[in-house]
């Protein structure tokens, strides 16, 4: 695909592509658990969360959760305690389900009924490029219209595919600069 930077700070350029900025802010937006899982409370909570119903339990065992009902008893009675390897299983269940679930909603939110959502982009950190090397690059703001493949590819944790569907269906409306645009500081938006 033409404008894909091949060496990106090569010239000390710093910044993250930006399906990987459009991420964040979708995770900020999903509200996970703010308290770890390594915290009593923030394990019960999960537990609570990928238990509560039995559409929920069916999620996490496709996500990874394999473990018996009667040792994820144990775990809410505090009577066990998880591994360090199973924490990680209900971390990454937990983060897929509640992902799934609120991906319909965020989806709902940010197309607006065709209206879309104005995203902020806050271009790449130049600071460190010898000012010869440096581009002209500004904040730019662009109205996404279709979040469909961009929220679905989230809520499935295929970075690959958000990578091809931000760039697709978002992106490529700046226009012919759009490619100066792959690697941001951050990408903002609100639903």
């Amino acid at each position: 695909m033409p404008e894909r930077n091949i060496e990106f700070g090569k010239y000390g350029a710093s910044g993250i592509k930006g399906h990987q900025a459009v991420a964040r802010q979708l995770n900020a937006l999903a509200n996970f658990i703010a308290t770890p899982i390594t915290a009593r409370r923030g394990l019960l909570a999960r537990l609570n969360y990928l238990t509560r119903t039995d559409h929920a339990r069916q999620m996490a065992r496709e996500a990874g959760l394999t473990v018996t009902d009667r040792t994820l008893k144990a775990w809410q009675d505090g009577k066990r305690a998880p591994s360090k390897k199973n924490l990680e299983r209900v971390e990454t269940a937990y983060r897929a389900v509640r992902r799934h679930n609120v991906s319909r909603y965020l989806l709902a939110r940010l197309n607006r009924e065709g209206r879309g959502t104005r995203v902020e982009i806050h271009p790449l950190n130049q600071s460190q490029v010898s000012r010869p090397r440096q581009r002209e690059l500004s904040f730019r703001t662009l109205n996404v219209r279709h979040w469909d493949r961009i929220v679905e590819a989230w809520a499935d944790d295929n970075d690959e595919a958000l990578d091809g569907a931000w760039v697709s269906d978002a992106v490529v409306d700046l226009g012919s600069e759009w490619g100066q645009y792959e690697y941001v500081t951050n990408i903002g938006f609100a639903a």
